[in-house]
């Protein structure tokens, strides 16, 4: 983890930034070729590393952990530990998007379905005409087969999106990273199917509401075991407030 100021939820350690600020020093890291691993939490992603070693493990290498999720903001302020804002994962992208397209940097996608990806790569060379999409793969190939991280040693892309969604992404990036010379490293769950349009994201009202979660439940109703996630958050947090005497 890098020196920046965090705040501390169930053990997963979140950058306190504004996702503008965030943005920043990723692209600082992207001009001195620092290779660099972002997490996208959300409370089910908090509670999965809660439950699972392994997963804790993989969220320990990364460096920065952004709060996507107004979940994790509600908890942040409970401790009195403010977050400035969330971080969604989705918004971030689509900023590193633009960054690629303002300074022509080099982009590998890896994740989703091969019509969802190809769908994916229509619209972002119609959007961000001066990035160069280097190379991508769908998430569905044989994790002991080298020739996707052999493929990305040899592009040497500036930005590597991974859409296999939790825990796999960061399982992913945790075992592979450490082959690469270069490159920004990060998780972004279903983000490809978002501008890809396989799935539609929620109205800008539902988002400042704060319950872009419950669009996303009524569209994609198998999420519900997933969503069982969060009350269990809610109570630990809750626990860890009551320890702390807040």
């Amino acid at each position: 983890m890098n020196s920046v100021h965090q705040v501390s939820i169930l053990n997963v350690p979140f950058i306190h930034s504004t996702k503008a600020e965030f943005v920043e020093i990723v692209h600082e890291r992207m001009k001195q070729q620092k290779k660099t691993f972002i997490v996208t939490a959300n409370p089910e992603i908090v509670m999965m590393a809660n439950e699972n070693e392994g997963f804790m493990k993989y969220l320990n290498r990364a460096d920065y952990i952004i709060p996507d999720g107004i979940g994790i903001v509600k908890a942040a302020n409970w401790l009195n530990k403010p977050l400035p804002e969330r971080v969604a994962g989705f918004d971030t992208m689509k900023d590193l998007l633009e960054l690629a397209n303002t300074h022509h940097y080099r982009v590998y996608f890896l994740g989703a379905k091969q019509e969802v990806l190809n769908e994916l790569i229509r619209i972002t060379s119609s959007q961000y005409p001066h990035m160069e999409i280097v190379g991508s793969h769908n998430g569905f190939f044989n994790w002991e087969d080298p020739s996707i991280q052999e493929e990305i040693q040899e592009l040497k892309p500036d930005l590597i999106f991974v859409a296999l969604g939790a825990p796999m992404q960061e399982k992913w990036i945790s075992q592979h990273i450490d082959l690469f010379d270069k490159g920004i490293f990060m998780g972004v769950g279903g983000s490809f199917d978002g501008i890809a349009g396989a799935v539609k994201r929620a109205p800008v009202v539902w988002q400042k509401l704060n319950i872009e979660w419950l669009y996303r439940l009524i569209q994609q109703p198998t999420r519900w075991k997933r969503m069982l996630a969060i009350p269990r958050f809610v109570f630990k947090v809750l626990k860890q407030k009551a320890k702390l005497g807040h």
